[in-house]
C-alpha cells in the first residue's frame, strides 16, 4: 500500500486542477482513483464535498470533463438508455464464438497466479513468457474471441506478462504474491492484487509488442515520419505476421522497447547498493538496531555489526547524512501538510462548508512544527 502513496498525490494533484478548472467530473474520478491507491482523509473529504456540493459549485450546473454541462436524465431518457444498453448486450451475446474460446476463458477465470495464466512454470525464461503471451494475447484479444469473459481475460493476460517480464516486479511477485491472499483470482472472478497490477494497460501493451511502436490513441497521429497504429490495426497487423511467419530480426525489432526497459530496470538494480542506515525500522534489509545521532538526537536503524563497521570519521559522516536526510523529508512533509491544509481551505470556500474550514484550523502540522523546533535551535546555537 506504501508504494501507492505516490501515485496516489499525482491523482490528488490532477484533482485539485480539475476543483479549480470547475470540472467536477474529473476531480471525482482522480479523488475516487487516488482513495483507491492510498486512502487519506483529504480524499475522504473532497469527495464527500463535491458529493454533497457539486451542483452548486462556482454557480452553475455539474460539468463533464469536456467542460460541457451535464445535464440528468429523465426517467424517459433512463428507461430509453437501458432499453439501448439491453440492445448493446443482445447484440454483444449474438457475436459468434466457439466452445474452444469459451473454455479457454473459464481456464483462466480458473487461474490461481500469473504463471497459470500464462500456462508456464515459475522458473519460465524471458523467452518462454514472451511466447506465452504473443500466443495468448492473439488468442483473446477482443477483435479475435467474442466469448463471454473473454475482454476480462485478455486483460489479464496482458497484466500477468507486464508483471512477470519485469525482473523487480517478479522477484516481488514470487516471495510475496501468493501469501496475501488465497489466490489471484477469487470465486472464478479476476480480483488480482493492487501491488502487483501492471504500469501499463493491457491495449497498449498489445500495441508494444505487435503494433510497430508505442501505442496512440488515432489512426491519423505520425511519429518519427512512421503512423501509429490503434488497437484494431495492431491486432490484425499482427495476426497477418503470425501467419505468415515474420523473420526473427523483425521480432526483435518490435521487442526492442520492451527489452531496452528490461534491461535499464536490471541494471538500475545492481547499480543501487542498499545504504548503511535507515530513517525507520526496516527487517527486509536488516536495520534493526535502533540509534541515535550524538548531535540532533535523530533516530536510525543500523544492522547488528553497525558498531564495528562504522567508528570514527566514518561514523560522524554516516550521522550527518541521517541528520540531512531526516530535515530533507521534515522539508518535504510540511509542504505536503500546508498543501493539504490550503486545499481544505480551498474547498471550504468553493463549497461553503464550514466542517472543511474548520478541519484546516485543527489540522496537526507535525513536521512543520519538528522543523520550527529545529530551526530554533539552530539559532540558538
Amino acid at each position: 500500500m506504501e508504494g501507492n502513496r505516490d501515485e496516489a498525490e499525482k491523482c490528488l494533484r490532477i484533482a485539485r486542477k480539475a476543483l479549480r478548472a470547475g470540472e467536477l467530473d474529473r476531480a471525482l474520478k482522480f479523488l475516487n482513483k487516488a482513495e483507491k491507491l492510498y486512502p487519506s482523509d483529504e480524499a475522504k473529504a473532497l469527495i464527500d464535498a463535491v458529493t454533497r456540493n457539486g451542483s452548486a459549485a462556482g454557480g452553475g450546473g455539474h460539468r463533464t470533463e469536456s467542460g460541457k454541462p451535464y445535464h440528468r436524465k429523465s426517467a424517459s431518457n433512463a428507461t430509453e438508455h437501458g432499453a439501448t444498453s439491453e440492445k448493446e448486450h443482445r447484440a454483444d451475446s449474438a457475436k459468434v464464438y466457439t466452445k474452444e474460446q469459451q473454455e479457454g476463458v473459464q481456464r483462466i477465470k480458473r487461474c490461481k497466479d500469473y504463471y497459470e495464466i500464462l500456462g508456464t512454470s515459475k522458473d519460465a525464461s524471458d523467452e518462454d513468457l514472451k511466447k506465452a503471451y504473443r500466443k495468448l494475447a492473439l488468442k483473446f484479444h477482443p477483435d479475435k474471441n467474442h466469448a463471454p469473459g473473454a475482454t476480462e481475460a485478455f486483460k489479464a493476460i496482458g497484466n500477468a506478462y507486464a508483471v512477470l517480464s519485469n525482473p523487480v516486479k517478479r522477484k516481488d511477485y514470487d516471495q510475496y504474491g501468493n501469501s496475501q491472499s488465497p489466490g489471484n483470482c477469487q470465486h472464478g472472478g479476476f480480483e488480482f492484487h493492487r501491488n502487483y497490477e501492471s504500469d501499463i494497460t493491457p491495449e497498449d501493451l498489445f500495441n508494444m509488442f505487435f503494433g510497430g511502436g508505442f501505442p496512440a490513441g488515432s489512426t491519423h497521429a505520425y511519429s518519427n515520419g512512421r503512423p501509429r497504429y490503434t488497437s484494431h490495426q495492431s491486432y490484425h497487423r499482427a495476426e497477418r505476421e503470425e501467419e505468415r511467419g515474420d523473420g526473427g530480426f523483425s521480432m526483435f525489432i518490435q521487442l526492442l522497447p520492451i527489452i531496452v526497459l528490461i534491461l535499464v530496470s536490471v541494471l538500475s538494480q545492481l547499480m543501487v547498493s542498499t545504504p548503511p542506515y535507515s530513517l525507520y525500522y526496516r527487517a527486509a534489509v536488516g536495520h534493526t538496531v535502533k540509534r541515535q545521532t550524538s548531535n540532533l538526537k535523530v533516530i536510525y536503524y543500523g544492522n547488528k555489526d553497525f558498531d564495528k563497521e562504522y567508528t570514527g570519521v566514518m561514523l560522524q559522516k554516516i550521522e550527518k547524512s541521517v541528520e540531512d536526510d531526516y530535515i530533507t523529508n521534515l522539508r518535504n512533509n510540511c509542504w505536503k501538510e500546508r498543501q493539504e491544509r490550503n486545499d481544505y481551505l480551498y474547498a471550504a470556500k468553493v463549497y461553503r462548508d464550514e466542517r472543511l474550514r474548520k478541519k484546516a484550523e485543527l489540522m496537526r502540522m507535525e513536521s512543520c512544527e519538528k522543523l520550527a523546533r529545529l530551526n530554533d535551535l539552530f539559532r540558538g546555537g
